[in-house]
């Protein structure tokens, strides 16, 4: 189970990767096409619905061209 504080983290993480793929004008489908990971996973994502791996932070990253420690640059709790 994921804790209270984590939530908010993730959600946090969320919206960073939203904020990056909306920056780069890509569209849910077209990141998941970049980056192999379905599109109802990546709203998940961003909506900060469920945890992710670090292999998904590194996809998620070359998809959207950029270093997977700027696609985690945001303020945790």
């Amino acid at each position: 189970m994921i804790r209270q504080s984590d939530k908010g983290n993730l959600k946090k993480l969320g919206s960073n990767i939203k904020r990056l793929r909306e920056a780069k004008k890509l569209s849910l489908r077209e990141l998941s096409y970049a980056c192999d990971i379905d599109n109802s996973k990546i709203s998940k994502i961003e909506k900060g619905q469920i945890n992710i791996t670090f292999t998904t932070i590194l996809q998620l990253a070359k998809a959207l061209e950029i270093s997977p420690s700027e696609l985690l640059m945001t303020e945790y709790d």
